[in-house]
């Protein structure tokens, strides 16, 4: 319909004004043109078959669960790898007919609230049970029954960030056992205490507990002999609140109030000490803190196999030493089992990893960027030196799945080995200790997801592209081999409803050197001949990386529901791209680094020298308008490009923005901006610096924000109004983090999104909605 209006129109500036060169233009857009673009994820969703999802293995079984794409939804299926049978994994209906009942949900057999990661469904009791996370809660259901129910969480809640134990929630005090089952460990009156199992008299381990000073009950561990305890003796930080008003609460008429425990950057938070103490003599081991001064967290308490020490990681406030500390279970002397220092940040926030191998407390498996790319170090634990790096080289090492002390191998996840390829592809491979036969377990050029059988026989490999639909292959782990090609993505019928793959491209970054990485969306009716406004779709957080390098629809790390917004924005007449620039994770140190203390750089100088380059290669491509739009970390990247670099971006729209870091969690923030508080947070502002805007921007925020502080985004709209600076604001009752993106009225926010851009970058009329009987454009 539009593409036809367009031809006419073009047409006419031919006749009418025959100039060489000028950009070609659109015509306005009608309600018709909105309904199609913002029903396409429903027109598209059904036309996949046969994508599957990573799959999960069955705990002491050889049998895997998977879900894959069918007629009318999704479907699990069971498949016993030494035999090759498949068969459903459940009953589906039954299934969501107990999940309705325990939810109050409408769910169907093919539309279970199952939704990817498929990592957030966990099968156990031979494949009896399911655990699956939805509306932010954990459900258990029971798969011989048919029964589910909502699971309660009784660990204490630790504020957002897991910094400041909330004391107003009572801690989980359920006695600890002993291994040798004779006594029990828990709290009384701020104080460690034990007593017999049988029965009998508390005796009083510790008496120095109070209010200000207390012991955790959660964080008791028994030493494997059964003779001494170790347990955190806590300090509580600052209780910062934060408080919302409910404006529009569904079963009255006046407002109501909400308090969440939130800290904040350079709060004072919980400071946890480790604690000894000797069962049979009642004796107390202090632990001294010179090794763990001013920890931002003491944790990961462990005991070595033979009871002679105690571990735990000690995370210093600054994030610039990170250590893994032995305590001598006798004397309490503290060492040094291994540590990273760094001029910038270590990142504990989203990558640690040690493993004590055997459990013997003799050699550790350590993770550092201490080279500059993230690999792996066999430890010798006794001594603390670095016996051997086991992987080398301009790569990262992503995770590590499994450790066989016995043959002395690990398996583990990499991108940017295989040279020639995307460097974010995922691949898998083998290495011994001594970082010899290296081994790859995938080799198809695209994306991997490995999962192994728990007897090390088997593995599935799941592997897709951007422009390749999923493959899931079941191969043995001894010889690599090609047991069946479990699944096979067909997209036929998708791609005869008009669906393209993204375009990837890479250009040099800001150093000349670099190589970025995007993806460029080009509408379905695609006209080359046409002059194209660019919107990019910015997520910087430094906690990973972005762009999409799965089969993007519906795949398991393409985050469908944003990906397929692309393509329904791109279809309203514009180029969507989005780019990992420098700043992001992945890639190496010095790669990372750029965000430290500078999250207002968001990658912007690598992210318009490649829409330059693509301008370069495309006629079609206008970066004369140039929008962009996030939500979270994205919001904040999206004002800091209008405040930035106003003369390249000309309109933003930002959903729920941490606009200022100091307002932001604690955690995260610290993470990137370090402690203490200085400058560079004022510098980051997008508060303090709304004096620099120059384009359009559209604000987003839901009243109930429970991620993002959402007086951070009414900052913005005070600093604003100071500056005498035009915006447009929505505030969104009853909504949270994800308002008019992924809960509540989607369609109108994305309604509100396409006006914005085509008023601002297109210069076009949108439809008088508000003169419409219905003003919100319907899904068909």
């Amino acid at each position: 319909m539009m593409k036809n209006r367009i031809t006419a129109v073009i047409a006419a500036m031919l006749l009418l004004a025959p100039l060489a060169g000028a950009p070609l233009a659109w015509a306005a857009p009608e309600v018709a043109d909105y309904e199609k673009a913002i029903g396409l994820r429903d027109a598209w969703s059904g036309l996949t078959r046969d994508i599957a999802e990573p799959a999960q293995w069955i705990e002491g079984t050889q049998t895997f669960v998977y879900r894959k794409s069918v007629e009318g939804g999704f479907q699990f299926i069971l498949m016993d790898a030494a035999t090759g049978q498949k068969r459903v994994a459940f009953d589906h209906e039954r299934l969501a007919a107990a999940f309705n009942t325990a939810a109050g949900t409408h769910f169907t057999g093919l539309t279970l609230p199952f939704t990817p990661p498929f990592s957030m469904t966990q099968f156990s009791d031979g494949g009896q049970k399911v655990a699956i996370r939805w509306d932010e809660a954990m459900w258990s259901c029971d798969l011989a029954t048919y029964v589910c129910q909502k699971s309660v969480d009784r660990r204490q809640d630790r504020g957002f960030s897991g910094v400041v134990r909330d004391l107003k929630s009572p801690a989980d005090n359920t006695p600890k056992p002993s291994p040798d089952g004779q006594w029990l460990a828990f709290a009384e009156d701020f104080n460690l205490v034990i007593r017999r199992k049988a029965g009998g008299e508390v005796i009083r381990l510790s008496t120095d507990g109070s209010e200000g000073l207390f012991y955790d009950p959660e964080s008791i561990q028994w030493s494997p002999d059964s003779q001494k305890i170790v347990a955190l003796r806590v300090q509580p930080g600052f209780r910062r609140e934060v408080v919302r008003v409910i404006s529009s609460p569904p079963d009255q008429v006046q407002p109501k109030v909400d308090v969440q425990l939130y800290p904040k950057p350079g709060d004072a938070i919980d400071i946890d000490r480790p604690v000894l103490f000797e069962v049979a003599t009642r004796r107390r081991i202090e632990i001294p803190t010179d090794l763990f001064p001013n920890p931002m967290a003491t944790d990961a308490l462990s005991w070595r196999k033979d009871s002679r020490g105690v571990r735990f990681a000690y995370d210093q406030r600054g994030h610039q030493l990170y250590r893994l500390i032995e305590a001598d279970a006798t004397t309490g002397q503290t060492r040094v089992v291994a540590e990273d220092r760094s001029d910038t940040f270590i990142n504990t926030y989203s990558r640690r990893y040690s493993y004590d191998v055997g459990g013997e407390g003799r050699e550790l498996i350590w993770m550092s960027e201490r080279d500059g790319w993230n690999h792996l170090y066999l430890y010798d634990a006794t001594t603390g030196k670095v016996k051997t790096q086991i992987t080398k080289g301009e790569y990262v090492v992503r995770q590590v799945l499994k450790v066989d002390d016995k043959a002395r191998q690990i398996y583990f996840a990499a991108n940017g080995m295989r040279k020639g390829e995307d460097p974010y592809f995922q691949h898998y491979y083998r290495v011994d200790f001594d970082g010899r036969n290296l081994t790859p377990l995938t080799t198809a050029p695209a994306y991997h997801d490995v999962s192994f059988s728990s007897d090390m026989q088997y593995y599935t490999d799941t592997w897709s592209r951007v422009d390749l639909p999923n493959v899931m292959e079941l191969r043995r782990v001894a010889d690599r081999s090609l047991v069946a090609t479990v699944e096979s993505g067909d997209i036929s019928r998708l791609t005869a409803a008009g669906f393209k793959p993204p375009e990837v491209f890479a250009a040099k970054g800001r150093d000349g050197k670099t190589d970025i990485w995007g993806v460029i969306v080009r509408p379905t009716d695609f006209d080359p001949n046409t002059k194209y406004p660019v919107i990019e779709n910015i997520y910087a957080g430094p906690h990973s990386s972005f762009v999409p390098k799965t089969f993007w629809p519906f795949g398991p790390h393409s985050s469908g529901d944003k990906v397929i917004g692309m393509q329904s924005l791109a279809n309203m007449g514009f180029i969507v791209v989005q780019i990992d620039g420098m700043g992001t994770q992945n890639r190496s140190k010095a790669f990372h680094d750029v965000a430290w203390k500078n999250l207002q750089d968001a990658g912007f100088p690598d992210r318009i020298a490649w829409h330059k380059a693509v301008a370069a290669k495309y006629g079609f491509y206008d970066i004369s308008r140039v929008g962009i739009y996030g939500g979270s970390a994205g919001g904040q990247n999206t004002l800091s490009a209008l405040e930035e670099y106003p003369d390249f971006y000309k309109a933003g729209v930002a959903y729920a923005g941490c606009f200022d870091n100091r307002m932001d969690k604690i955690g995260w923030n610290e993470a990137w901006m370090g402690w203490p508080v200085d400058d560079s947070y004022a510098r980051a502002s997008g508060v303090d610096n709304a004096h620099k805007l120059k384009g359009e921007v559209l604000l987003v925020v839901g009243e109930l924000d429970m991620n993002v502080d959402p007086a951070s985004t009414l900052q913005v709209v005070n600093a604003l109004i100071k500056s005498r600076k035009d915006f447009d604001l929505i505030v969104v009752p009853n909504e949270g983090h994800g308002a008019l993106r992924n809960t509540g009225d989607v369609n109108y926010g994305l309604r509100r999104q396409y006006d914005f851009f085509i008023r601002h970058l297109r210069g076009e009329a949108t439809p008088q909605w508000n003169a419409r009987p219905d003003s919100l454009p319907k899904a068909k």
